[in-house]
């Protein structure tokens, strides 16, 4: 299969995506009018304001907490915006000294992930204030809140020309560094969700001095090295030629229309075409998910990346292997072969900070044994029975299931 015929092929499954949501959404109206979801008017009209909300200032506002903005430029030049949840007004609430914690989101997100829950016991960030912690979250650069850079154009595919590397080498460090430097600690907890692991995998095995600055690792649904897509035609085109995607999506932003539809899309055909697309991806149901929950969250859970990105977990699927980014040897056409491939390794194993991995026995992302193989023994491991992927972060009884192990993991630290 040449380029040309992956970039068909490719065409041809976007295409089956949408003509599968049309009629979909007919049902959808149906289920929905005829069977309606089992919640309260209190219940929607959260989930509405959440789907509602244009930022994550208002996110933050429905559940009556300020936040602040803070800017870090990394070494190499990306603007990146830092959001600081303040604590709610109560006497005394300046004086305590308040341990750091910094969250980072996944793939194709932003810090919103975090706050579009629908109840604030549900909601990470929330219950870290209300236990005592200064919460910090990071933005990847490219996304809706990253878009600037001290010497390239937006617009501009150099702007876009960043990868997982990236991430590792500059936007984790430099923000860790700024948080520290602004809050005058000497050490903060760093919690990741998704790619948000991988970034941090790859920093501290790529920066020795980070591991003296994170306390512990909160590794929430940890991605290092993916099995690949649940479809197989998908599967085998990434696999076989990940830069196809360049060829469909150019070398700037992917989902460069994303709030577009997310905007003009009814909520109930763009919460299908969202679930069809995570069953055709990666076999997620999402059953642990409410449909409430869906309603709030949706309008949210995706944001700006670069292709190469993504073009860049391709390549580790396709070669079984945590390593950095691959540079095209053969322009228009990567060989299949994994053992003729030349690539850098991140060496994990050197990693020194303490991890607490928690993940989801039904997440197709992850294979568990295969990551634990690529860490050192400062792990520890918790596995959620009948989790997926987004319920580490979105499910209906994380409160119950995932907060109390993230709670238990920072104070061990204090």
């Amino acid at each position: 299969m040449d380029t040309v015929t992956a970039t068909r092929t490719f065409h041809h499954v976007l295409t089956f995506l949408i003509i599968r949501v049309l009629p979909f959404y007919i049902l959808t109206r149906i289920l929905i009018n005829n069977f309606g979801m089992e919640t309260t008017n209190e219940d929607m009209g959260v989930a509405n304001r959440i789907r509602e909300a244009n930022d994550f200032a208002e996110l933050c506002q429905i559940f009556g907490y300020a936040h602040e903005e803070h800017v870090v430029t990394t070494e190499d030049g990306y603007m990146l915006t830092l959001h600081r949840i303040l604590p709610k007004a109560v006497e005394g609430a300046k004086d305590i000294i308040r341990p750091t914690v910094y969250l980072q989101h996944g793939l194709l997100t932003s810090s919103e992930l975090f706050v579009c829950i629908t109840d604030a016991n549900r909601c990470l960030p929330f219950v870290l204030i209300e236990a005592g912690y200064d919460v910090w979250l990071g933005n990847n650069r490219g996304n809706k809140y990253s878009q600037n850079h001290i010497g390239k154009k937006t617009k501009s595919a150099n702007f876009w020309n960043f990868s997982i590397d990236d991430f590792a080498r500059y936007d984790i460090p430099n923000s860790i560094d700024f948080i520290l430097d602004h809050t005058k600690a000497e050490k903060l907890s760093y919690i990741g969700f998704s790619q948000g692991t991988a970034q941090a995998f790859a920093a501290l095995s790529l920066h020795p001095e980070l591991n003296d600055k994170i306390g512990v690792f909160v590794a929430l649904a940890p991605i290092m090295r993916p099995p690949g897509y649940s479809t197989p035609i998908l599967d085998y085109v990434m696999k076989h030629f990940p830069s196809a995607l360049f060829h469909v999506f150019g070398r700037k932003s992917m989902l460069s229309s994303v709030y577009y539809w997310q905007s003009v899309l009814p909520t109930a055909i763009l919460g299908k075409i969202i679930d069809i697309s995570l069953i055709f991806l990666f076999n997620y149901h999402s059953r642990n998910i409410t449909k409430v929950q869906k309603v709030a969250g949706y309008a949210h859970i995706y944001c700006y990346s670069s292709v190469k990105a993504v073009v860049h977990w391709s390549q580790i699927m396709r070669n079984s292997a945590f390593h950095m980014y691959e540079e095209d040897r053969r322009a228009s056409s990567l060989v299949a072969n994994a053992s003729l491939e030349r690539f850098q390794r991140f060496p994990t194993d050197q990693i020194k900070t303490s991890m607490v991995l928690i993940y989801g026995d039904q997440d197709t992302l992850i294979d568990i044994s295969t990551l634990m193989e690529q860490l050192p023994d400062n792990i520890s491991v918790h596995k959620l029975e009948g989790y997926e992927h987004l319920d580490i972060l979105w499910g209906k009884n994380v409160h119950l299931d995932v907060i109390p192990t993230v709670l238990e993991a920072l104070r061990e630290q204090r």
